[in-house]
């Protein structure tokens, strides 16, 4: 068991749970810059949670690749699986539809898919899935601790009911993305990623910030 098998009836709540855990990891000084404030629309972290770090196998090429490989990019990080039947398809929907407005901006911005679901999800299955979205999209595998490693950094909240009917096959896992700058450092977070043009708008604004 890769995580600890979560109840049923916390289904509906995962999302706000793992929202105020994130709150209590920022802090007070993070709750306040909560507050919506120009240029930014999403939720502002500011460097109160820790900065990208993981090892994980790429999809598309299959290379072990490091947060390293996306210094000067914008990064988008969220964690689901393939077989998701409505938040991730719907969050990678967004995704796409934002990055189509940012123009040539979305050359640098990468939306990191990271499967809690690595038994069934496989790199040719992740590698088809992320680019039926987008380019932009590069879906990651890990092992279980190198799973663990990175929802345990973020606080991110996952749990897998393995089962020989599918039907069965349980799945859950918290919702929050969260947006690093070129340099690697958190910056935003959203609960609810279903306003396109607020992650457009933000998006954009940290990709014309100077790199380092």
């Amino acid at each position: 068991m890769r995580a600890r098998i979560l109840s049923r009836t916390w289904k509906c709540g995962l999302k706000l749970c793992m929202l105020c855990a994130v709150m209590v990891m920022v802090g007070t000084t993070g709750i306040a810059g909560c507050q919506r404030e120009e240029p930014w629309r999403l939720t502002v972290v500011d460097n109160k949670m820790p900065s990208l770090d993981f090892t994980l196998t790429r999809a598309k090429d299959g290379n072990v690749v490091t947060s390293e490989d996306y210094r000067g990019q914008v990064v988008v990080l969220e964690f689901g699986y393939t077989h998701c039947p409505d938040v991730c398809p719907t969050t990678l929907s967004n995704l796409t539809s934002a990055l189509s407005q940012l123009g040539d901006k979305a050359k640098d911005v990468r939306v990191l898919f990271v499967t809690v679901d690595p038994d069934r999800d496989t790199l040719d299955l992740l590698n088809r899935y992320g680019a039926a979205f987008s380019p932009q999209i590069d879906g990651l595998r890990g092992t279980e601790s190198q799973l663990e490693y990175l929802a345990h950094r973020y606080r991110v909240a996952y749990s897998v009911s393995p089962s020989k009917d599918p039907k069965e096959y349980q799945v859950m896992h918290s919702s929050i993305i969260f947006v690093f700058d070129r340099g690697g450092r958190i910056k935003l977070l959203s609960a609810n990623p279903d306003n396109v043009n607020d992650l457009a708008h933000d998006l954009g604004q940290l990709v014309e910030e100077p790199k380092d």
